[in-house]
């Protein structure tokens, strides 16, 4: 082997496995970083193409739901007291909601808050049925979805799916379906009754799926997974599984385009990955797109056929405080019940994407930024 071989076998061996894995060339690439500041920290990012802006909602205190002008990613708005999750509008009723703990629905013109309304649960995910204008709340805790009228912010019913979701996705045509992280399962929701109708298993290729798409016209799901890191890709109709396909880790969040066939999902080790449609039988891993380490969400811009996700910096982990003296050695009895080890945020599936919260350091003040990616 030559000495240029050598040196390549031997980085290999240093990257990171998803790197080695997963990348490939393709037409995808980032277009575009602006440094846009801001306090506090961040989930989901949010377009509304029809208006031409974009949604970030930043955590703390009093938090703010910001918003930027989707072409230029200059700041249009703030609108100050909202520590939450994210946001979506309905162009029709002109009516915007954020899931903060009290739901907050604001006017999208204007960006006046219109009205608070305090739901149950732990609003976190969100989806806007846009054929009957109304905004659903996801909630790891019961009740699990609440069902808000669009035009008047009214609360029309809850439904509890039997576990925690992450992401839905309408067909348009009286369906809803939602993933249900911690049951490795797709809840069916019938749209104009607002009920659940059955659920589709995963288990038997993935769980903990943290992101869904749909494919409307060939009633597709994408349903993407942190456990195995893969992307599990099923028939609407009736569940049944058509493919498998490996993307990165941590992922939080998926978009379809039908504009071009492709399926997208973001990560928060630092990869987007793109899957073609080829066929409804036909998938393919198209591209992985490296992107900033923690970009975990993204949305789409239906116009421009551009994927937007954020990202920020942060500092070195605190440093551990030094281990207490140890004690005497427990009697045999005493000595048999040990602490369990670990926690929610501490692993590359935990709710803070690759790393988890736990390792993670302080933000690096107005490090955060939107990234666009394009052709």
């Amino acid at each position: 082997m030559s000495r240029k071989l050598l040196i390549l076998a031997a980085l290999a061996v240093l990257l990171p496995l998803s790197a080695v894995a997963y990348s490939q060339t393709g037409p995808y690439k980032i277009l575009q970083t602006v440094k846009v500041g801001g306090d506090g920290g961040f989930d989901y990012i949010t377009a509304d193409p029809a208006n031409r802006t974009l949604y970030v909602d930043r955590s703390g205190q009093p938090g703010h739901l910001y918003v930027y002008n989707l072409d230029t990613l200059a700041q249009v708005a703030d609108i100050s007291g909202v520590s939450g999750h994210g946001a979506v509008v309905d162009d029709e009723t002109g009516h915007g909601f954020a899931t903060s703990r009290a739901i907050t629905m604001f006017d999208a013109k204007t960006f006046a808050i219109i009205k608070t309304i305090p739901v149950e649960g732990n609003p976190d995910g969100y989806l806007n049925d846009a054929v009957n204008h109304r905004f659903y709340d996801l909630s790891h805790s019961e009740p699990n979805i609440t069902v808000i009228d669009d035009k008047d912010g009214s609360i029309l019913t809850t439904i509890n799916i039997g576990g925690a979701p992450e992401q839905a996705a309408s067909d348009g045509h009286g369906h809803i379906y939602v993933d249900v992280e911690d049951k490795a399962k797709i809840a069916v929701i019938d749209a104009n009754t607002m009920k659940m109708t059955g659920t589709y298993d995963l288990s038997s290729k993935s769980s903990g799926c943290a992101g869904l798409a749909i494919d409307a016209k060939n009633n597709i799901l994408f349903a993407a997974c942190r456990d195995h890191n893969d992307m599990v890709i099923l028939s609407a109709t009736d569940g049944h599984i058509i493919d498998d396909l490996p993307i990165g880790q941590g992922c939080d969040g998926v978009v379809f385009n039908p504009a071009t066939m492709e399926a997208f999902s973001s990560q928060g080790d630092g990869t987007l990955t793109v899957i073609k449609e080829n066929s409804p039988t036909s998938f393919s891993v198209e591209q992985t797109v490296h992107t900033p380490t923690g970009a975990k969400c993204l949305t789409l811009d239906t116009k421009t056929n551009h994927i937007y996700t954020d990202a920020a910096e942060y500092g070195p982990p605190p440093t551990p405080a030094a281990a207490p003296e140890a004690p005497p050695a427990a009697p045999p009895a005493a000595a048999a019940g040990a602490a369990p080890e670990g926690g929610r945020g501490g692993g590359p599936g935990g709710r803070g994407g690759f790393g988890g919260r736990g390792r993670r350091g302080p933000l690096v003040p107005g490090s955060f930024s939107i990234i666009v990616i394009g052709k």
